[in-house]
């Protein structure tokens, strides 16, 4: 027996695409016109986007093996520890910034928005293949 996939609502995926852009897009336009060398900021916007394909990563491959699509425990793995490591990253990278505590959270928050979101998108990409039959879990 198949399960039922409720397409989500067009409410939900608009919240969920709206909150994937304010959060990449307050993080970057932060630093945009942050005080900082740029290979700060690349360091950041390189973690930004390992954060997200890891978040989405993660998110399919836990969908994967909810639905019975073989997924490796290394590669399982692999997207646990990216998700992580992004975050470790921007932790250790904020703690040793010579950003004010409000800057700080700024970006720590629209990272965490951003990841959110990319999670909530993927999912919602997902049912709704699901829900138009776009493919079948065996």
């Amino acid at each position: 027996m198949k399960p039922v996939v409720q397409k989500p609502s067009a409410a939900f995926i608009a919240v969920s695409w709206a909150a994937l852009l304010i959060g990449f897009l307050a993080f970057v336009i932060g630093l945009w016109n942050a005080s900082m060398q740029l290979n700060e900021k690349g360091y950041y916007f390189a973690v930004l986007m390992y954060g997200l394909f890891s978040a989405v990563s993660v998110q399919k491959s836990v969908r994967d093996r909810q639905e019975g699509i073989p997924v490796t425990n290394i590669y399982y793995g692999l997207s646990w520890v990216s998700v992580l490591l992004t975050v470790v990253l921007l932790t250790v990278g904020l703690f040793n910034a010579t950003l004010s505590l409000s800057e700080k959270g700024f970006y720590a928050m629209a990272f965490a928005l951003a990841l959110f979101a990319a999670i909530a998108v993927q999912k919602n990409t997902r049912d709704n293949q699901a829900a138009e039959g776009g493919y079948a879990a065996e």
